[in-house]
Order: C-alpha cells, then sequence, then structure tokens
C-alpha cells in the first residue's frame, strides 16, 4: 500500500500548526504511521532556504522568490516525501505547492500557470490526496500572527492587497477541485476544526484501504 499526502494551507495565522499537531495525534492512535512535515524546511537544504526567505531584510525579486520555494520543494520531495509515500506512510505537511500558486501565482502576481509549470520539475509527479484550507479574513490571521510572537516575518509583513490577493488564489484553487479541497472556517472553535479534519480524513483513509481503530 502507497501512503497518502495531505497538505495544510491558508493565509498567515490560519493556524495550520495546531491542526496538523491534533490531526498526527488522530493518526498515532489509530494506530498509523505518521510523519508531520514544513514548506519551504524538512531537509537541511530547505532550512537554509527557508531561513532566506522568510528573513526581514532579504530583498527577493517574485521570480527568485518562486524559484527558491521549488528548490526547496525539490529536495524535501525527493529526499522525505516519496520514501515516506513508499514506505506507506500518511505525511501531513504544513503547505506544499498550493501555496507557491496563491502565494507568488497571484500574490506576486506571476500568474498561477507560470507558477504550476516552474513546480513541475519540483513536484515528480507527487501530489496531494487531501488539502485542507484554513480560511481565515487577512486582518484577523495577521493580527493572531502578531500576537503569537514578536515580529513578523518577511511574508507576513507585506501589506493587506497582497494577503488579500493570496486568500482569493486560494479561494480559485479550491474552487477548480473541489474533490482534493477540504475548506474549513479557521474562525470556528479549535475542536470543531479538528472534528471535521480527521472526519474527512477517516474517510479518504477507509477509501483508500487503511484500517481504523473505532470512531472519530
Amino acid at each position: 500500500m502507497t501512503g497518502l499526502l495531505i497538505t495544510f494551507e491558508g493565509p498567515e495565522g490560519a493556524g495550520k500548526t495546531t491542526q496538523i499537531q491534533l490531526l498526527a495525534g488522530y493518526l498515532a492512535d489509530q494506530p498509523l504511521p505518521v510523519e508531520v512535515l514544513r514548506e519551504p524546511g524538512g531537509t537541511s537544504l530547505g532550512e537554509k532556504i527557508r531561513n532566506l526567505l522568510l528573513d526581514p531584510e532579504q530583498e527577493i525579486c517574485p521570480g527568485a522568490e518562486a524559484y527558491l520555494y521549488a528548490a526547496a520543494r525539490a529536495q524535501l520531495v525527493n529526499n522525505v516525501i516519496k520514501p515516506f509515500l513508499d514506505q506507506g506512510r500518511i505525511v501531513l505537511c504544513d503547505r506544499f505547492a498550493d501555496a507557491s500558486i496563491a502565494y507568488q501565482g497571484w500574490g506576486r502576481g506571476l500568474g498561477p500557470q507560470r507558477v504550476k509549470e516552474a513546480n513541475a520539475l519540483a513536484l515528480d509527479g507527487i501530489w496531494p490526496d487531501l488539502t485542507v484550507l484554513l480560511d481565515i479574513a487577512p486582518e484577523a490571521g495577521l493580527q493572531r500572527a502578531m500576537d503569537r510572537r514578536a515580529g513578523l516575518d518577511r511574508i507576513e509583513q507585506e501589506d493587506l492587497s497582497f494577503h488579500r490577493a493570496v486568500r482569493q488564489g486560494y479561494s480559485e484553487l479550491a474552487g477548480a477541485e473541489p474533490a482534493r479541497f477540504l475548506v474549513v472556517d479557521a474562525t470556528l472553535s479549535r475542536e470543531e476544526i479538528s472534528q471535521r479534519i480527521s472526519a474527512r480524513t477517516a474517510a479518504l483513509l477507509l477509501q483508500k484501504g487503511f484500517g481504523l481503530r473505532g470512531e472519530v
């Protein structure tokens, strides 16, 4: 049995990290083999690229930004995600290619199709089985980000027009692939969001032949 790739997407402050941890706990209790990754990151090269991309002091043009994300993604797919999937593991990834399409395609104005093409080599045929989109208004999400730590990273510091374009990009992606996306209002309670994600994940696992222990 091949594994599953479940990705989490959303604007800044949507609560992806919390929900990934909750889903990972649910899967581990089944028990099922689960791995948690993040983008950019997950490899030595990816973490170095992450530091560059999020550094507020870096000035990076949109094209270079898109290719840096793609480079980190290529390393993660080749060195980590594909081996885990081949082992039949369930991979939970904090952001994936949809993030580049939303942030660089829409947010930076490069165009979604151009960003998709730039990522084709990096993805090497790998695509999510399920994408959880935690949706939140940019104003609310950025406020959350500011409340949880001192200082915003380079992407978070962009103006509201950028973040609104990113949100619109995610909406367009989800509308084009409703079977792959689970869109959840990120302002719901943590428990309600988690329950919806676990239920959708359980349905996917049963469909793919994974055994589950008990109810969601």
